[in-house]
């Protein structure tokens, strides 16, 4: 996909270091690059510890920066003030990799989302909500849900219901980007192939632009626009997700695709078709 307009996203040079009590530093994120246009999907790939997650953090201001600037929509988010935090976290909403855990056990699933309305209602700073608020059985029926669902509590549910229940959440804030971590790694394979066609829907009918965290290569393949291959903290390729998978650069991601044999082989014999 090629940007026509400045990119929401524009992170450059971003380091992330966990300081821990007597032990020495740990630079998580080693000084990365990367842009994300809206409506497209950018996959951050890679093995456990490589990462990724504290990327996704850094992005919804859960980590400090240890150096580098994060970008959206031209504005350093590092340096807001706390209004202006929440008029980002509005528009920059995140998916958790535990639905479950990420919903309050002790509210009904109609509580969950009238909470996040009810403090979207208004705007920020005057600002009005880029996208029309919806009521609790709006939202579950984007993401395919009935709404019996709503009377219910996040232990009644399966786990792919509580996955889509999270996606509902982060769409009552109307925002502009969801940043999606390891949104199906704990989902059965059935399960998996659902939500990843509920946020390829997400993002075509609204228009959203989608940062998903993952360590599957097939899955990060399917629904991405480009990929960044991560190891220790650093990206060993990036670019468009064929071009990244079909020509890898980095003896790193030609093993990541080596460990998935049917998909290093799909994906090589896709290379040597001739181009219409």
């Amino acid at each position: 996909m090629v940007a026509t307009t400045p990119p929401l996203f524009d992170v450059r040079g971003l380091r992330i270091v966990y300081r821990r009590s007597g032990a020495k530093p740990l630079e998580a994120v080693k000084g990365v690059d990367f842009t994300l246009a809206e409506g497209e999907t950018l996959g951050i790939v890679g093995e456990s510890g490589s990462g990724k997650s504290t990327i996704a953090k850094a992005l919804m201001l859960l980590l400090p920066v240890a150096g580098g600037e994060i970008r959206f929509c031209g504005q350093d988010v590092t340096r807001l003030d706390a209004a202006g935090r929440r008029a980002y976290r509005r528009d920059v909403q995140m998916v958790f990799q535990d639905a479950a855990g990420s919903l309050n056990p002790r509210m009904t699933i109609r509580q969950t989302l009238e909470e996040v309305i009810r403090h979207t209602i208004g705007g920020v700073r005057g600002r009005p909500s880029p996208r029309p608020l919806q009521r609790p059985e709006d939202l579950l029926g984007i993401v395919g849900l009935s709404e019996a669902v709503l009377e219910q509590y996040p232990r009644e549910l399966s786990g792919g219901q509580c996955q889509r229940v999270s996606f509902a959440r982060a769409l009552a804030a109307g925002p502009r980007v969801l940043v999606a971590d390891e949104p199906v790694s704990a989902l059965d394979v059935s399960v998996q192939a659902r939500i990843l066609n509920l946020l390829r829907d997400l993002r075509r009918n609204l228009n959203l632009a989608v940062i998903l965290i993952a360590h599957d290569l097939a899955v990060v393949r399917n629904v991405c626009d480009r990929v960044c291959v991560m190891h220790h903290g650093t990206f060993e390729d990036a670019g468009p997700a064929e071009d990244v998978f079909a020509r890898p650069t980095s003896d790193y991601t030609r093993r990541l695709l080596d460990a998935v044999p049917d998909v290093a082989r799909a994906l090589r014999a896709r290379a040597r078709e001739p181009q219409l």
